[in-house]
């Protein structure tokens, strides 16, 4: 009986693991790779610094935070930090942040994620009136809204699908 021992076991567990750390790893070293470009390279900057504690909490190795600063010092990858808005299941509100290098892939491939769950993007301001930036610079709902189960369900199955995508960083909404 192939493909039933041990070692197949550990394989296949290890490379799921591995895949998920390499998908966490990916994005914490792209948000070092803009703040240290913002910074220019100052490892004592608050942006830089939360960047690399953030990394740090997520056990990212020493080494990768090293060389995604020296990237971004040396002129590497013009990675930029994008935030879009939707709106998702039960009228609740979405902001989504991004880092990426190009521009129109990213819109791109969260506009078909969006579809695929049947909504679409919204323009600039129209969402991000229910939240306000936090001094972390994170999004904090002004207002909440309570959702019914099917629309929580739809709405989780659609936060799950968008933080699977490389490019999204992010994702905030106003439900409770």
């Amino acid at each position: 009986m192939s493909g039933h021992n041990k070692w197949s076991k550990i394989k296949r567990q290890k490379e799921k693991t591995d895949s998920q750390k390499s998908k966490i790893f990916g994005k914490m070293v792209r948000l070092i790779t803009v703040e240290a470009k913002k910074a220019g390279g100052n490892i004592n900057s608050p942006g830089l610094k939360s960047a690399v504690e953030r990394a740090r909490d997520a056990n990212v190795p020493s080494d990768n935070i090293e060389r995604a600063i020296k990237k971004s010092t040396e002129g590497g990858a013009n990675m930029e930090s994008i935030t879009y808005e939707a709106y998702g299941p039960g009228g609740c509100a979405m902001v989504i942040e991004a880092l990426t290098d190009n521009r129109n892939k990213a819109a791109q491939e969260i506009k078909m994620i969006l579809s695929k769950h049947g909504f679409e993007l919204a323009g600039i301001g129209s969402a991000t009136w229910a939240f306000e930036r936090t001094p972390s610079m994170e999004w904090e709902p002004k207002i909440i809204i309570p959702l019914s189960d099917e629309d929580s369900q739809k709405l989780e199955e659609l936060m799950d699908e968008l933080e699977e995508n490389d490019e999204v960083q992010e994702v905030y909404t106003n439900v409770e």
